[in-house]
C-alpha cells in the first residue's frame, strides 16, 4: 500500500436489512392488474379495451424509421381526406393530434384509408336508448356488437420489406473503390511527378547540347 494512507476499515453491517427491497406481492399484484382489466373492460363496454384508434406512424432518426408504430393521434389533414370532424372524431373513438403534421403524402394517405376502413366497420351506440339519431346503427347490428379485448382496434402490420439483395447484371469496368484511391494518389503525388518530368525534361535537354 502506497503513501501514509488510512486502512480500508469500511462498516457495512448498519441494518442493511431494513434497505433491502423485496418484491413478494408479484402473485397479488398480478392478479389486481386482472381483476382490474375485468372491471374496466365492464365499465367501458362495448368499447374496445385498448382505447381510442391510434394512426400508424415512423419514428424519427434513421435508427428506427424502419418500423412503424401508433403514434399518438391522427393529423387534422388525415381526418379531413378520411371526411371526420375533428370534434366528432374523438366520441367516435379516434385519437386526434392537432399538432402532428404530414410529411409525406404516403402517410396520409395510409392513415385516410385506416380511417376510412375504421368507419366502415364502426358501430354507433345512441347516447340515449329513447333517442336514436340517423347516424346510429340499427337493431341488429348493436345486438351483434362484440367488444375488442384481445388487442388494438386495428392492429399495425410491418410494411413487407423490398430492399434485397439483387444481382448486378453484367460486370463493372471499374470499382467506385478503386477509382477514389487512384484519385486521391493522383492529387498525392501530383507536384512529384511534375518536379520528375520537369527534371528528366531539363536533362534531356542538356544532353542534346
Amino acid at each position: 500500500m502506497k503513501h501514509n494512507n488510512v486502512l480500508p476499515n469500511q462498516h457495512f453491517r448498519k441494518g442493511w436489512q431494513l434497505r433491502v427491497k423485496t418484491w413478494f406481492d408479484q402473485p397479488g399484484a398480478k392478479k389486481t392488474r386482472r381483476v382490474n382489466r375485468v372491471k374496466k373492460a365492464a365499465l367501458i363496454a362495448p368499447r374496445p379495451v385498448d382505447g381510442l384508434l391510434r394512426p400508424a406512424v415512423r419514428a424519427p432518426t434513421v435508427r428506427y424509421n424502419n418500423k412503424l408504430r401508433a403514434g399518438r393521434g391522427f393529423s387534422l389533414d388525415e381526418l379531413k381526406a378520411a371526411g371526420i370532424n375533428r370534434k366528432e372524431a374523438r366520441s367516435i373513438g379516434i385519437s386526434v393530434d392537432h399538432r402532428r403534421k404530414n410529411r409525406s403524402v404516403e402517410g396520409l394517405q395510409a392513415n385516410a384509408d385506416r380511417l376510412a376502413e375504421y368507419k366502415s366497420k364502426l358501430i354507433l351506440f345512441p347516447r340515449k336508448l329513447n333517442r336514436v339519431k340517423k347516424a346510429d346503427s340499427d337493431k341488429a347490428t348493436l345486438a351483434a356488437a362484440t367488444q375488442v379485448t384481445v388487442s388494438a382496434v386495428f392492429p399495425i402490420a410491418q410494411s413487407a420489406n423490398t430492399d434485397i439483395k439483387r444481382k448486378i447484371e453484367g460486370t463493372p469496368a471499374a470499382t467506385a473503390y478503386h477509382a477514389l484511391r487512384m484519385a486521391r494518389s493522383d492529387k498525392k503525388l501530383k507536384g512529384k511527378r511534375e518536379a520528375r518530368a520537369k527534371a528528366a525534361a531539363e536533362e534531356e535537354k542538356a544532353k542534346t547540347k
